[in-house]
């Protein structure tokens, strides 16, 4: 096997390059994983097109890619030997196990995580990465790498679900019918909601949805969502109106997750907060979530394959972070080894 790979890089705002670079080397805990399938993430096009979100500046170059599958090709010296060949979906982080959080079990907040993508952190478009061997999830021979790869924002679904304590019986209302929204919808009818209501301005987005989870569609611009009095509110729009409004559907005693990258100010209905006790809160990423998202994909439960409309090599990393821009687009993936 060769010690250099291919991958990737984000040189600066808006340029792209594929490199030849030495493979990772192992630590003791870690697994060798040729990369199958990645999904391209909001924020991966987000980093290309403005070279930052927030706080988080690409300063040098850097590996985008976060939802990833693939193969254990080689472990280290302390993982079972047995695990070389396993398919597996991968939980991009890698926090500290030692601080405050992560001894609380919210390891998603933990302040010196590193998680892939994310600067300076390497991700995945490239042909082969490393992780904790505990972070590469075993997947059945018949889910495929794409689904697997989309495990990831599934986990951010099933996160958004717990805390906004979706179960059965639920009437929950999500904003946006991209790829988050669509998932967020079967994750939805899966932990139990007996009506999942998805708004979107796309008719296209709106009809896909109702194939995917949903319920009932509707468009807010001729459609009023205030007053429906749901359980549970789920931003995937980042769209300050969509949040204020989703907000006002919310009964008393529910939950507002806010999940879709928006601005950083809003105005709220606050007292419609104060007087209903609704508890709003955001979603930063998850926790012990990759259990549960290949149970539901290996049992059918939810159809992630459905979401892929493009599909790129490595070479073309650029023109899959563009591929959202075309009439149609859901999910696109970068196979590094095609």
């Amino acid at each position: 096997m060769s010690n250099t790979m291919r991958a990737s890089y984000l040189l600066k705002q808006g340029e792209v390059a594929v490199k030849e670079i030495s493979i990772p080397e192992l630590a003791a805990d870690e697994v060798l994983v040729k990369v199958a399938a990645v999904g391209v993430c909001g924020s991966d096009v987000h980093y290309y097109q403005h070279g930052k979100i927030g706080p988080y500046i690409v300063e040098q170059p850097l590996i985008l890619g976060h939802e990833l599958s693939g193969t254990i090709t080689a472990v280290g010296s302390a993982v079972d030997a047995s695990r070389v060949g396993q398919r597996v979906a991968v939980e991009p982080q890698r926090p500290c196990r030692d601080c405050e959080q992560c001894n609380a079990g919210r390891y998603n907040l933990c302040p010196n995580i590193e998680f892939y993508a994310t600067p300076p952190i390497d991700g995945a478009f490239a042909e082969f990465v490393k992780i904790q061997s505990d972070f590469a999830f075993e997947i059945p021979d018949h889910v495929s790498f794409e689904a697997a790869a989309l495990v990831e924002p599934l986990s951010v679904c099933i996160w958004a679900a717990r805390r906004a304590e979706i179960t059965t019986g639920s009437r929950v209302l999500i904003a946006g019918a991209g790829p988050i929204g669509v998932i967020m919808a079967q994750v939805a009818s899966a932990f139990g909601a007996s009506e999942v209501i998805i708004t979107d301005i796309a008719e296209d987005r709106r009809d896909f949805a109702l194939k995917h989870g949903a319920t009932r569609a509707m468009d807010p611009r001729t459609e009023n969502v205030e007053g429906l009095a749901v359980n549970a509110f789920v931003d995937a729009s980042g769209v300050a109106q969509a949040v204020y409004s989703g907000i006002k559907a919310v009964g008393p005693a529910g939950h507002v997750l806010l999940v879709g990258l928006g601005t950083e100010d809003m105005n709220l209905p606050v007292s419609h907060i104060q007087n209903n006790e609704i508890w709003v809160t955001g979603v930063f990423r998850y926790a012990n979530t990759w259990p549960t998202g290949i149970e539901l994909v290996a049992s059918g439960k939810v159809n992630l394959d459905v979401l892929v409309t493009h599909k790129f090599g490595l070479d073309d990393v650029e023109s899959a972070l563009n591929a959202g821009k075309q009439p149609g687009s859901m999910k696109v993936i970068v196979n590094p080894g095609s």
